[in-house]
């Protein structure tokens, strides 16, 4: 019986014109993720439009699917607002208005409801919680990952400098698993700048380095902890290193290097579990 089909389902908008100006937003999706969305992101796959529904810190403005993919996509759209324009094409029109072929066959646009400033977000948090710092990671696979990992292991937040890659990138989210939807996150100012805020909220950095002073593994965990993490290959500055409690990951003898979303899971997960 189709009496109980979700809203957004019986408002299903076909567009069989890849030029129809309504997905004008959805044109060339690659090349646009580079230059910005005037504020809007693009989310891709049914986990993450399922976390985009429910993520209080944004909202969807409209999905676009496979004409194939409606039907199993009936759940994740009950959760939408029932006016959410949901538009559906067939493959060669959907490749067409993305650029290349969309093989989730689910795409849609989201935008941030309203951005919250560095000192509100550390103000919000309770008085136990862990901060991810990342420091001029420009990599989207690894910024996605570390989100994934903030969340499996229960961070309270991930802040980026200014020099990092926005986590709303689409390739960002979707490594992320929808994880950049939901931890909170402000992005902004330089590794010093971001060092001195954190530690006037009651946060303790430490700082992960091959060469770090402590075995992640015998910190006692700070009650509210700051994991500083910088860029593969060149790291956190010595400078910057200079001033932080540091910590290292122990590996076996002549290798002393880990992918740093990798790297950020071994060091979650002890901080975590020694708290």
């Amino acid at each position: 019986m189709d009496s109980e089909q979700p809203a957004a389902r019986l408002n299903a908008i076909r567009i069989d014109d890849p030029g129809d100006p309504r997905v004008a937003v959805y044109r060339d999706v690659r090349e646009r993720d580079l230059v910005g969305r005037e504020g809007r992101f693009v989310a891709e796959g049914k986990v993450v439009l399922a976390a985009l529904f429910s993520a209080g810190r944004f909202e969807a403005e409209s999905v676009l699917v496979l004409e194939n993919r409606l039907e199993g996509l009936a759940d994740t759209l009950d959760a939408a607002p029932a006016d959410l324009p949901v538009y559906v094409a067939s493959a060669e029109v959907m490749n067409a208005i993305a650029g290349f072929p969309i093989h989730r066959g689910i795409l849609a646009v989201g935008r941030r409801r309203a951005p919250e400033t560095f000192e509100d977000l550390l103000a919000s948090l309770p008085r136990r919680a862990t901060v991810v710092v990342l420091v001029g990671l420009s990599n989207h696979d690894n910024v996605g990952a570390i989100f994934r990992n903030a969340a499996a292991f229960g961070a309270d937040a991930v802040v980026l400098d200014r020099t990092s890659c926005d986590p709303l990138y689409r390739k960002a989210i979707r490594v992320s698993v929808g994880a950049a939807l939901k931890v909170p996150f402000v992005r902004g100012g330089d590794a010093v700048e971001i060092i001195g805020t954190v530690r006037r909220h009651g946060f303790e950095p430490v700082a992960l380095s091959p060469a770090g002073a402590e075995d992640i593994r015998s910190i006692a965990r700070p009650e509210r902890a700051a994991l500083v993490l910088g860029a593969e290959g060149p790291g956190l500055s010595a400078a910057l290193l200079g001033k932080l409690r540091t910590a290292r990951i122990a590996m076996a003898p002549g290798f002393d290097s880990l992918n740093v979303a990798a790297a950020s899971a071994i060091a979650l997960h002890e901080m975590c579990r020694a708290g």
